[in-house]
């Protein structure tokens, strides 16, 4: 064993005596990241509207446009809907609304605010709370919190390259909305001054 690895398990060792690991601490920790990735994924919608107002004028009456900002508005609704059925949203909305490249901003931004409120009193009971919902279908479904907010977030991951690749082909300047380019890890290979 290297004396790097013995002095690390030492201060871990001394660590985990004065700050146990409990479950409450686990869920405190789950907690503070679902709300860092949600300020992530804010900075993403903010990239992805940007990205839809840079594709050429000429390109914004093709189906490939209207299917780029379909997507944005899907995300809006999905998050919506998921925060209705978490019974913080009380305006019905469509899976798939037609919203224009000019209402997208007011309705990130309305979304955003409810999303950000829910998250900042966000806390272990409320994580943990199984719901039920039913699809228009009659289909009914019952879920906790914790797998609603790993579903909001992976979703959005995916539409979001949707949106990226049909800027892309329209002509537009399509920007990498991957988590590592936001969270800014540290380079090591850069000399100091």
């Amino acid at each position: 064993m290297t004396d790097f690895r013995r002095s690390r398990e030492r201060i871990e060792c001394e660590w985990n005596r004065f700050h146990p690991r409990t479950p409450e601490s686990a869920v405190s920790i789950l907690i503070d990241r679902f709300r860092r990735w949600y300020e992530y994924e804010r900075d993403c919608n903010a990239k992805c509207l940007t990205m839809l107002g840079s594709v050429p004028a000429d390109k914004r009456g093709t189906p490939e446009f209207t299917r780029a900002v379909g997507r944005m508005a899907h995300l809006v609704a999905a998050r919506r809907r998921w925060l209705g059925r978490l019974g913080h949203w009380s305006e019905p909305t469509e899976p798939f609304p037609n919203y224009t490249l000019d209402e997208l901003p007011g309705k990130v931004a309305d979304t955003e605010a409810a999303w950000t409120k829910y998250l900042a009193a966000l806390d272990d009971a409320e994580l943990n709370r199984e719901f039920e919902w039913s699809f228009p279908d009659g289909k009914r479904f019952r879920w906790n919190v914790e797998g609603v907010l790993t579903q909001t977030f992976g979703h959005a991951w995916y539409h979001r390259g949707q949106i990226a690749q049909l800027v892309a082909q329209l002509g537009g300047q399509a920007v990498d909305t991957d988590y590592i380019f936001w969270a800014k890890p540290t380079r090591l290979d850069v000399p100091t001054a």
